[in-house]
């Protein structure tokens, strides 16, 4: 009697369980596809390039203006016109330059991943919270994002929906 109470016992548990998962529903999205297609990313990619590029001109402009004054410390240095002192006093304003270029590559890095963050990072919070709002709105308790999917039916393809709640 015991062991025929326990099997009901599983078999109701399991049911139960059974019942839960059928009940959730699922859905994906390729924010990446989702991303591309909009104004706004396009818009700040540009801008983005711009400004990279504008950096790396004037990164250009200082290490071309460094190489000059090295070659003309090498012909001074050639044609015997500084003192040992004063061409150790010049290698080391030179070294000092190569360091703030270096640095500057490093701002220039730093400056470019603060631009991409606020131009990017409210157009990802618009495009997080559609999703949320497809979900809440269609029953969905997931929403996977497709590049991490092994499979998937394509009617659970919810990029439609959260292209139409961005439109809005």
């Amino acid at each position: 009697m015991k062991s025929l109470l326990k099997i009901t016992c599983l078999v109701a548990l399991f049911a139960a369980t059974a019942g839960t998962l059928q009940a959730q529903k699922f859905g994906y999205v390729n924010s990446a596809a989702i991303l591309a297609e909009m104004p706004e990313v396009k818009q700040a990619d540009a801008n983005l390039e711009a400004l990279q590029k504008q950096l790396q001109k004037k990164g250009q402009s200082m290490l071309e203006q460094l190489q000059q004054d090295y070659g003309a410390l090498q012909q001074k240095v050639q044609s015997g016109d500084l003192s040992p002192k004063q061409q150790e006093e010049e290698a080391q304003k030179l070294q000092k330059r190569e360091q703030e270029i270096a640095a500057f590559e490093q701002d220039m890095r730093k400056q470019v991943s603060d631009k991409r963050e606020e131009l990017l990072g409210p157009i990802y919070e618009k495009v997080n919270q559609a999703i949320k709002d497809v979900a809440e709105e269609n029953g969905f308790q997931f929403i996977f994002d497709q590049n991490v999917l092994l499979y998937a039916e394509d009617s659970q393809n919810v990029n439609d929906l959260v292209k139409a709640k961005l439109a809005n």
